[in-house]
């Protein structure tokens, strides 16, 4: 028996009460036999290089380079991406793509390189091969982006998963983003990032590592061209990252690094080279194209955990209206069940639940479910009942269920690696349709298991699907969020087939845009807490992953009336805009905070509620391109390295700079500017970028300027569509998007391109379409004119 485990247990049972805290007990230990008996032990192993090369084979978009000791198979697809996999490693099968893999470049070459090496040439990237196995990607100019050196796997000498190492060198400029959801971004600075989904199991801030969704992606930026990289395992690992330096020692550079450990899982990646938006388009049209909200859930959310009963959810509903503050759902946390067991309610404390989603349904609100994978393990269950009858848990490997200790207790955990899994979850919704529910929230999907010492999720033993193939918990935890979105979905739009799906998870991995978002999990309250939600935001959509949110105010502790509002106001502008807290935290109202608080709260939802339609267009161009909402400052100009190291600001889409203040006590603040002019959108003042300016940051507003030429499609009065238009600069055109849905449905509405142009005195705005430019059909403001 370890000692230190046996001092946690005692500690566990005095502090989390006799009946729960035995229950973690049992689990630990159950954890730690599960796997001594379950995981194959790891004994001698021995080290491979893929050694010299010995021969080619010419392919679609590429071919296959042949080593003494391994083989390299490299494909160009036709929108550039890269792939390319060792020990014959294909790109499928694959959690993270959707559908087929993108068909391959017939015009790409594989050809002789110099020093016995060979390369594959495409229009858009060249992959050289070293005789070796050292794979450069280039770009069409020869500008070497990334170096990856020959790779070394540790194979067991009985057989089993084998552990693998690559290294890779990037531009001494080069800029690391990326990973997942990371706290101490948008920018990863020197330091090991570990890939696997962990819930930290308390509030969380920015020096924590790992958190609940880590992905094996990564944006690299430097003054020669953008890449993403995606190694496609879904492993347990590590990346090291480094980043370079500029005439370090000598006068010659040190190249930035990259090394990557893997547990297990096949050797494969992807790259794409471009910019920002090129690149993140091919990844989107890779993992999948993001799913679109309804039209609602880019409003305001209020959310607690402990709202307790009806008249709860009905007293903070009437304190929203009562005070005229917009809101658009009201979210129910594990309180509203029947003793914490998912797909079920509490009848005592909501006796009427459908009543009362339909009568804030009028009042245009919705309600919206979390949902939890765990399965109380109680016969009499309607959901383990059926459950067992379909076969759906995890099993170890002798056989029997995987018991862990969730919310209602000893628990079971559906296998979302199969497919009949999936459906006979899915079909469960009906019963949250039933109830009224409009939207849900995956929460503890990590998975999360309690236990007194050691990891709190599943046995990594614990046997999947993984879709027919077989494996254990070791390759399945980081997808099994995924799998659990894709379950809700699917099943949604069969059970509500005229609504788009509303779904955002707590864990999820690459590709999980396709299903819905995430949110911040839970982030500690204070300042650290407030500047790592804007990190966690940018970092992921990023990643490909465009709506997401902080919890505003922080989940637990009570956040000071500054605090609060300086967290409302960046909420405002940031995908899901979503007020949430702990049980035992303070209350997260903006009447609470007084009267000032609650003033400047209401400035923010009305705001919010105005740019409803650029937000929906800002989500069906996500759709279309892969691009984020909430985009980093240098999205537009990468090559600026000032704007490279800007994280304390953002892009709202192309029209808006947002600089939210993420300090106490600050009334001012320096916002980097890109080029060109921009505009204060309360004061109209113009500023001419590139620069750093100063600004005015009252409690009552943050910096929020407008791009000049900017065409912004707003709510107007009568809750019609308007544009608003910043003029643009003398001699200038400008212009905008515009995608009017203010629906739920799978009307795919046109992209309206508009442009706009100084006529002697006058800003003209036109619509520019097929026929060529007519006139706009929506009224039309003109703004930024006060100093011209």
């Amino acid at each position: 028996m370890n000692g230190r485990d046996l001092v946690r247990s005692v500690k566990a049972v005095g502090s989390a009460g006799a009946t729960q805290g035995l229950r973690t007990v049992r689990a630990a230990w159950r954890r730690k036999r599960a796997d001594a008996v379950g995981l194959p032990q790891r004994g001698a192993e021995r080290a491979r290089v893929p050694g010299a090369v010995r021969g080619v084979e010419p392919g679609p978009g590429g071919g296959v380079v042949r080593f003494t000791r391994s083989e390299l198979r490299i494909t160009v697809a036709v929108s550039g991406a890269v792939f390319w996999g060792w020990d014959g490693a294909d790109p499928e099968p694959s959690y993270a793509l959707a559908g087929h893999c993108p068909d391959p470049d017939p015009r790409a070459v594989l050809e002789p390189d110099m020093d016995g090496g060979w390369r594959v040439v495409a229009e858009r990237v060249t992959v050289v091969v070293s005789r070796h196995g050292a794979v450069e990607v280039r770009t069409p100019g020869g500008v070497v982006l990334r170096r990856d050196l020959p790779p070394r796997w540790w194979e067991p000498v009985d057989g089993g998963a084998a552990r693998w190492m690559q290294r890779s060198e990037v531009a001494a400029d080069a800029r690391f983003f990326g990973l997942g959801g990371r706290a101490a971004g948008p920018r990863l600075r020197d330091g090991s990032y570990r890939l696997w989904n962990t819930d930290p199991g308390r509030a969380f801030a920015p020096g924590d590592d790992p958190l609940y969704i880590t992905m094996p992606v990564q944006l690299v930026v430097a003054d020669a061209a953008t890449h993403l990289v995606f190694h496609d395992t879904s492993w347990d690992g590590t990346v090291t990252l480094r980043e370079g330096e500029e005439g370090a020692g000598s006068g010659h550079d040190r190249a930035g690094s990259c090394e990557l450990r893997m547990d297990g899982g096949p050797l494969r990646c992807w790259v794409m080279v471009g910019t920002p938006a090129r690149v993140l388009h091919a990844w989107a049209s890779l993992t999948g194209a993001p799913a679109l909200p309804p039209a609602w859930a880019l409003g305001h959310h209020h959310a607690r955990w402990g709202f307790g009963s009806e008249h709860e959810v009905r007293r903070i509903v009437a304190g929203y209206q009562e005070r005229g503050l917009p809101l658009n759902a009201v979210h129910l946390d594990i309180d509203h069940y029947d003793a914490h067991q998912v797909f079920t309610v509490d009848r005592e404390h909501f006796p009427e639940l459908p009543v009362l989603a339909e009568e804030l349904r009028r009042d245009g609100i919705r309600l919206v479910s979390i949902v939890d994978p765990a399965v109380k393990a109680e016969p009499g269950n309607a959901v383990y009942d059926s459950g067992l009858a379909e076969d759906a848990f995890v099993r170890d490997a002798s056989g029997r269920l995987v018991r862990g200790v969730v919310w209602p207790g000893e628990s079971v955990f559906p296998d979302f690696t199969h497919a009949r899994v999936r459906r006979w979850w899915g079909g469960l919704f009906k019963e949250r349709l039933a109830q009224g529910f409009a939207g849900f929230w995956h929460d503890m999907n990590e998975p999360t298991s309690f236990t007194a010492f050691g990891e709190s999720t599943l046995p990594r033993s614990a046997r999947h699907s993984l879709e027919d193939r077989g494996g254990d918990h070791r390759e399945a935890h980081n997808v099994y969020a995924l799998g659990m979105a894709r379950a809700g979905y699917e099943g949604l739009r069969e059970l509500a087939p005229q609504e788009r799906p509303f779904i955002f998870s707590r864990s999820g991995w690459a590709g999980m845009q396709r299903y819905g978002g995430t949110w911040s999990g839970d982030v500690a309250t204070g300042w650290p807490g407030l500047r790592a939600s804007l990190s966690l935001v940018l970092g992921l959509g990023l990643c490909g992953v465009p709506y997401s949110g902080p919890d505003v105010g922080g989940f637990d502790g009570s956040p000071s009336p500054e605090l609060y509002l300086r967290w409302f106001q960046l909420g405002a502008y940031l995908p899901l805009f979503r007020t949430h807290a702990s049980l035992r935290a303070g209350r997260r109202e903006p009447w609470e905070f007084g009267d000032d608080v609650l003033e400047h709260a209401r400035v923010a939802l009305v705001e919010r509620r105005r740019l409803l339609p650029y937000f929906m267009t800002l989500a069906h161009l996500a759709r279309r391109t892969g691009a984020p909402y909430v985009r980093p400052v240098w999205w537009g100009a990468p090559e600026d390295r000032a704007l490279r190291d800007c994280e304390n600001a953002f892009l709202l889409g192309d029209c808006f700079l947002v600089a939210p203040v993420l300090h106490h006590g600050a009334d001012r603040r320096a916002v980097q500017l890109p080029r060109g002019r921009w505009y204060d959108t309360v004061t109209e003042e113009a500023y001419e970028g590139p620069a750093q300016v100063l600004i005015d940051a009252p409690l009552s507003r943050i910096p929020v300027l407008a791009r000049a030429g900017a065409v912004v499609p707003v709510r107007g009065a009568d809750g019609g569509l308007e544009l608003e238009v910043w003029a643009p600069a003398q001699g200038r055109v400008g212009g905008g998007l515009v995608v009017p849905d203010t629906g739920d449905g799978w009307e795919e509405p046109e992209v309206e391109r508009y442009v706009t142009r100084w006529e002697g005195s006058q800003v003209v705005v036109q619509r520019d379409g097929e026929g060529g430019l007519s006139e706009t059909a929506y009224p039309v403001r003109v703004r930024g004119l006060r100093e011209l």
